[in-house]
């Protein structure tokens, strides 16, 4: 007798599956299939990304291993490898996107009251770029240089909770700053970036939008001075300026004053920054770039812990279906942490979780149960990334 549910299935009972139903719809993602059906494809993904498996053999290895549990996880079509390899190629990878947008849109709603390092009211964004390297020959339609493909994963995360607002998949030859014309700027947040979104035409289109922005000047960056503002030096700030263009293409793409930064970094390294915010303090803003790290630290985190670095398919369809699948299984346990009011990281949250699919022990208990142990034996120098 079956009595309680299987903490796979209770993971998904926190995705809004009414919203996933309509978009397979819209996309006509079930027509003509008897079998195996986007529903099923989906939670076959999920759970090869929650319980790290390598490959189509590895899944179909591990689901059909315990025959007797796949209607209690949800998936009622026949699991093959064949069945998943044309699902991935063939279902509309917009299903997965949408779907995940859905997701996100839900975790930064629970996200909102979520710390910052920096003390500021505003949303803060940091954008950034991280390349996948692929095969040539097995990924022809990601070409990147003569004899390397690669797809690029840009994304824009809201540094409260590091949860991706906005993630755009290219191939390699994109370059970064051309995502800035992707983006629908929201009035009054700040968005940091590095050096290679220094584009001062795109920069002013967030500016006359009611954007801030927090960059890097490049070595060769020239300006005239009007204005020195008085700063503590203490802090590392060397100088703050009021400054104006001077090269006259610059000019063009951006007629307006900007503030300039001179920042020594308690590495001795110094760093000059670019913002249109001449309100905040000069330190914030330096603050502000640092925290810029965190979309680092997400690229790290999504790479080791997330199948995105090896495929199960090699068409642009099923890179783009496995990219969106894998970025809504990290937001959806995201949701859980929240939900469930836990204090462990979600790499600890896919440890548990990836070792206890098939088992009926209650989601909140298997998870309130390990952040206990994990704060009991936390060390207390030990940084937590997410």
């Amino acid at each position: 007798m079956h009595a309680g549910k299987l903490v796979f299935a209770q993971v998904m009972e926190f995705a809004p599956w009414h919203t996933f139903r309509r978009l397979v719809a819209k996309y006509h993602g079930d027509f003509n299939v008897r079998r195996f059906r986007c529903l099923d494809q989906f939670l076959c993904m999920a759970f090869a990304q929650i319980t790290y498996r390598e490959s189509l053999r590895d899944i179909e290895g591990c689901l059909r291993s315990q025959p007797a549990k796949l209607y209690h996880l949800g998936i009622h079509g026949n699991v093959s490898r064949s069945a998943l390899a044309d699902a991935n190629e063939e279902r509309d990878w917009r299903i997965y996107f949408e779907f995940a947008q859905r997701l996100i849109r839900i975790a930064r709603d629970l996200y909102l009251d979520e710390p910052m390092a920096v003390q500021i009211a505003e949303t803060v964004y940091a954008l950034d770029a991280t390349t996948i390297d692929l095969c040539r020959s097995l990924f022809p339609w990601a070409a990147f240089r003569k004899t390397k493909a690669a797809v690029k994963l840009h994304t824009l995360l809201d540094l409260r909770g590091s949860i991706p607002a906005f993630i755009h998949i290219s191939d390699g030859k994109l370059h970064d700053v051309n995502v800035l014309d992707l983006l629908l700027p929201e009035p009054g947040a700040f968005y940091v970036m590095d050096r290679a979104y220094l584009d001062f035409e795109r920069l002013y289109a967030l500016h006359r939008a009611g954007s801030f922005f927090v960059t890097r000047a490049k070595s060769n960056f020239t300006f005239k001075r009007l204005v020195s503002r008085p700063v503590d030096r203490t802090t590392g700030v060397i100088c703050d300026q009021v400054v104006e263009l001077t090269v006259y293409y610059s000019i063009q793409g951006y007629p307006e004053r900007l503030r300039r930064i001179r920042y020594r970094d308690p590495e001795g390294r110094p760093l000059v920054f670019l913002t249109n915010h001449f309100e905040l303090p000069a330190f914030t803003v330096c603050e502000l770039y640092r925290c810029r790290w965190q979309v680092e630290l997400f690229f790290k985190w999504i790479k080791q812990h997330l199948r995105i670095k090896r495929f199960f398919g090699t068409s642009e369809n099923a890179v783009k279906t496995q990219v969106w699948i894998a970025v809504a299984t990290y937001v959806l346990v995201a949701i859980i942490r929240k939900r469930l009011d836990l204090k462990l990281s979600l790499h600890s949250m896919l440890q548990i979780l990836s070792v206890t699919p098939f088992e009926k022990i209650p989601l909140a208990q298997l998870l309130t149960d390990s952040s206990r142990m994990e704060e009991s034996t936390m060390d207390a120098n030990q940084l937590n990334l997410f």
